[in-house]
């Protein structure tokens, strides 16, 4: 005889695993040579990027990337979970590869701190793996799909998702002068399954989205 799961009971089991996964916020990281400048940011529909800082420079002149080789944070207060050094790395590299090839499109890559050049520090804080079983499932069960759907809409991170955070300090190049900074947490649309196939398909896909944000933030400030 076979014994049918007791549908409420179901969606209240995935709404409990749905609660005991909750979404992980990034911090102002104490280790960042921008801490002291990062606020709040004041863009509240800006929810992937909580901390900013832009002196409001003049950026039209400047048509020249120098990328540095990006960082692993290994400060207290990074936020990789239980994703091993070996992977973080990974993703570093990955990293490297996905903002060179976006900057690449729109500036003259460059490894000389010369005039009219920005130098741009990426670093790696964090990481999160999408589950294995839960990350496809919690978009199609009876409680986990609407969620998802509504997160998908508000463009909110999903159930089981993985994710990345990262941070970006753009520098004159020349006079070292600080001119925009930010924290990212960046995740694939909540009802992308393919996007969180992997452990890390999510962290990486996050990537590639950060890599188009940062490419539009300068052409912004470049047509100011």
């Amino acid at each position: 005889m076979q014994i049918k799961p007791h549908l409420p009971l179901l969606a209240l089991g995935l709404a409990t695993a749905l609660t005991g996964c909750a979404t992980t916020a990034p911090v102002r990281y104490a280790g960042l040579d921008s801490a002291a400048q990062l606020h709040v940011n004041p863009d509240r529909r800006d929810n992937r990027i909580p901390y900013r800082y832009n002196d409001r420079a003049d950026s039209k002149r400047y048509g020249l990337v120098l990328l540095e080789p990006v960082a692993v944070y290994a400060g207290p207060d990074a936020q990789f979970g239980k994703v091993p050094l070996p992977e973080r790395q990974a993703l570093a590299d990955y990293m490297q590869v996905e903002f060179e090839a976006a900057l690449g499109k729109a500036f003259q890559l460059t490894n000389v701190a010369g005039p009219d050049t920005l130098r741009i520090k990426l670093t790696l804080t964090g990481a999160k793996a999408s589950k294995k079983f839960l990350a496809a499932a919690s978009r199609f069960d009876i409680g986990g799909g609407s969620y998802n759907l509504v997160q998908s809409i508000r463009g909110k991170e999903g159930a089981m998702s993985g994710s990345v955070t990262y941070a970006v300090e753009v520098y004159d190049a020349q006079s070292g002068r600080l001119l925009d900074a930010y924290v990212s947490k960046q995740y694939p649309n909540a009802m992308n399954v393919k996007a969180n196939i992997g452990a890390l398909s999510a962290s990486k896909k996050g990537i590639q989205l950060g890599a188009e944000e940062l490419v539009a933030t300068l052409a912004k400030t470049r047509a100011r």
